[in-house]
């Protein structure tokens, strides 16, 4: 494959994925009550209407509240468990392993109905906490992995040389470890909340119509009518996603992120 057909294959492939970003882009920007592409008119007032009407800001602060503590909740499980399975050999460090990849190794359908019978059975179901304890629980795979790595991708002669020099294994965890994780640790949950903020089927089973997240309400507002207003969360969604991995990309060294100076040093 030459490098014209290359380069043509991928502008094609990059058209492909953003088309439907353009297209809800340009559904927001309806100024009637409308989802048409292109807009006849266009104008701003649904995006500003997403920000004065309390039946969208607050779908907007549970989902924010939600996100930002399901992340903490995942990465504080995530920490530990990473740091265990990577200090220890034998059964027990592959079986918290296993146990920390697990949520994303079930459908997440089947992962809410477990959830669902549990918060019914204990008689938190419909509760905030719910949302959160579950979604962190869900969401802990995504800290553990960057974590593991990395944790697989640190010299261990600094964490000896610590030790050496009689550092106690908490100093070492607080003055080597840590300081040396915080570009993973901070991308671990900056990915558990973009994809809290998205996650639909967990919320809805565990929370129903009870603390109604941006998610949960697209679907509703679907059995009423359509608006612009959806289109603005998907722009927003959007939007932050890009600015959150943007800036991971641009401060945090994204490329070693994904295990590139582990490949590089071998």
């Amino acid at each position: 494959m030459n490098g014209a057909v290359r380069t043509g294959y991928v502008l094609a492939i990059l058209a492909l994925l953003a088309a439907p970003i353009v297209v809800v882009a340009g559904v927001s920007l309806n100024a009637q009550q409308a989802l048409l592409f292109p807009p006849p008119e266009t104008s701003l007032r649904w995006y500003g209407a997403l920000f004065t009407t309390s039946d969208w800001l607050v779908p907007l602060r549970n989902s924010l509240v939600i996100a930002a503590a399901s992340a903490a909740l995942a990465v504080l499980v995530a920490l530990p468990l990473a740091l265990h399975v990577w200090s220890r050999s034998g059964w027990l460090a592959r079986a918290l392993s296993t146990l920390g990849v697990a949520p994303f190794m079930l459908p997440p359908v089947i992962s809410a109905l477990g959830f669902l019978v549990f918060w019914v059975t204990i008689g938190m179901y419909g509760q905030m906490t719910a949302t959160i304890v579950s979604h962190g629980v869900f969401l802990v795979t995504l800290p553990v992995v960057t974590l593991s790595l990395g944790l697989g991708a640190m010299d261990p002669a600094l964490v000896e040389a610590a030790r050496t020099m009689g550092a106690t294994r908490g100093q070492v965890l607080r003055t080597v470890i840590l300081p040396l994780l915080l570009p993973y640790i901070v991308s671990g949950y900056a990915f558990a909340f973009v994809l809290s903020l998205n996650e639909y089927i967990i919320a809805y089973m565990v929370a129903g119509f009870t603390v109604e997240t941006l998610p949960i309400k697209i679907f509703n507002s679907l059995r009423y009518g359509y608006t612009p207003i959806m289109a603005v969360v998907a722009v927003l969604f959007v939007a932050l996603a890009v600015a959150v991995f943007g800036l991971i990309g641009r401060f945090g060294n994204l490329p070693r992120l994904l295990g590139a100076d582990r490949v590089e040093e071998r």
